[in-house]
């Protein structure tokens, strides 16, 4: 039990860092203007889904926390 309270610590932290970087307003360059990653612009309308930016990030994800289960 205690290393589960271990990475909840680990997670919050993470958290706070990540939460503190994203409001000083530093943004990744290439994050969001991956080849398919959907935009679509009419009129009155605009639709956009980054889909393979998301899957890069959950790619990112899932290879750290597996890296720490290690």
């Amino acid at each position: 039990m205690t290393s589960f309270g271990k990475v909840l610590i680990f997670l919050g932290i993470l958290l706070v860092v990540l939460g503190a970087i994203l409001s000083a307003g530093i943004k990744i360059p290439w994050l969001g203007q991956l080849p398919g990653d959907i935009y679509i612009r009419r009129e009155n309308f605009s639709f956009y889904f980054p889909l393979t930016s998301c899957l890069l990030l959950s790619l990112i994800i899932t290879l750290v926390l597996y890296l720490f289960r290690r």
